[in-house]
């Protein structure tokens, strides 16, 4: 990477995923040669943290617009009232432990996801984030080979990490809302990164089954795919402060949200950034199969 100056820094977290920036101030409007600085971080990183950050909603938004335009919320949670772009990951509205990547049920899912401390626990709820172009690589050949084949489906209404049975009543009324509108996409197992030609591993918590293959077969081939993404040397462990905005590649990545802060609170904004639709090495595009998230996003 090219230093915009001797005041800004990108030192890594770990060797595969995560880097700090230091010396850009996501609060102040930034220049294009700056836009341009942080998003060849993004694309090298993954994942970047900004610590000591002075941000609002409304300036939350600023930065995230930078690079491209903004999605709604979520496709069918509702936002923080009054800010129609504002997520609020609230541990008080559920947890979303289980490994995934943004909205891929929908065609188009975002392009890079912005997530702003509000409410920090005193120890855990740290944010997992993984690598799944270096997962990708990771892969024996003939794996590599086979998983470049495949296309899997996606959507909201998937497997949870809690059996039915074992949810209260608020969180049998945020399941209904999740699924109130059902969306089914099939997407390249194997994804190419639209700006820097990279391939990674593009499943996670959303992908239900491989296209051909029965759920059994299926799930046997996702978990075991899934396995490399989450391998330790591949995952950057992002603990959370307060004033910290983190911005990862919701294209390349996998994220996960650690229980393990007892009964506090955690609260995060999160804002995306509308992405393209994926696109696999055999230049095959995504197909919606169900449901119409043009009122969610629009196509990069």
């Amino acid at each position: 990477m090219t230093a915009l100056n001797t005041q800004v820094e990108v030192r890594k977290i770990t060797g595969r995923i995560g880097a700090q920036v230091i010396g850009v101030d996501p609060a102040k409007d930034l220049d294009a040669a700056t836009v341009a600085f942080v998003t060849e971080a993004l694309h090298e990183h993954k994942a970047l943290v900004f610590r000591d950050v002075e941000l609002d909603d409304a300036g939350q938004q600023r930065f995230a617009a930078h690079f491209g335009e903004l999605t709604k919320a979520h496709p069918t949670v509702p936002s923080v009232d009054g800010e129609p772009a504002i997520l609020p990951v609230d541990s008080e509205q559920g947890r979303a432990n289980q490994w995934h990547t943004d909205v891929t049920f929908v065609h188009n899912p975002p392009k890079a996801s912005t997530l702003r401390s509000l409410v920090v626990p005193p120890y855990g709820g740290e944010t997992l984030i993984a690598n799944s172009a270096a997962a990708y690589r990771d892969l024996p050949e003939p794996l590599r080979a086979f998983a470049d084949t495949l296309r899997a489906e996606h959507t909201n209404d998937y497997d949870y990490a809690k059996a039915p049975e074992t949810l209260d009543e608020a969180e049998q009324e945020r399941r209904k809302v999740f699924v109130s509108q059902k969306f089914r996409t099939v997407h390249p197992v194997v994804r190419v990164h639209p700006v820097t030609g990279e391939r990674g591993l593009y499943i996670g918590g959303f992908a239900q089954r491989i296209i051909g293959l029965s759920k059994g077969e299926s799930r046997d081939i996702l978990r075991l795919l899934q396995s490399y993404v989450t391998r330790p040397e591949n995952v950057v462990r992002v603990s959370w402060e307060p004033n910290q905005l983190v911005l990862f590649d919701n294209r390349i990545t996998q994220h996960y949200a650690v229980d393990n802060y007892d009964d506090l609170p955690r609260r995060l904004n999160r804002v995306t950034v509308a992405g393209d639709v994926p696109v696999g090495i055999d230049g095959v595009p995504s197909e919606s199969l169900e449901g119409d998230a043009s009122h969610y996003s629009p196509v990069a």
